[in-house]
């Protein structure tokens, strides 16, 4: 399994949540995009070491952006691009989580 995709979209994330906010003053978009790209980069940490719960937070990391850009997703380019990267790193967790704990 790779820790990327978590790398990549935390890093999307949390340069979006800054764009976000210095374009528009957007607390929320700062808040959010922090937070969830906190996630997914603490995620991607634990997956590299190989420690627990490394693929859970990214599963639970794509989860809370999918749900949050999907309903903007057609407001624009950015969230669109949110709402593909959340649901690729979630399909490609998600098939992780399901093959090793069903070995």
């Amino acid at each position: 399994m790779s820790a990327y995709p978590a790398y990549a979209v935390g890093t999307l994330c949390v340069v979006g949540g800054v764009t976000g906010f210095v374009r528009t003053r957007s607390i929320p978009s700062l808040v959010a995009g922090v937070a969830v790209g906190s996630l997914y980069l603490w995620s991607a940490s634990r997956i590299r070491s190989g420690t627990n719960n490394g693929i859970e937070g990214a599963l639970a990391a794509s989860a809370l952006l999918l749900l949050s850009s999907l309903p903007r997703a057609a407001k624009g380019p950015i969230p669109l691009a949110l709402t593909v990267a959340s649901a690729s790193a979630g399909a490609y967790y998600g098939k992780t989580w399901y093959s090793l704990r069903n070995y």
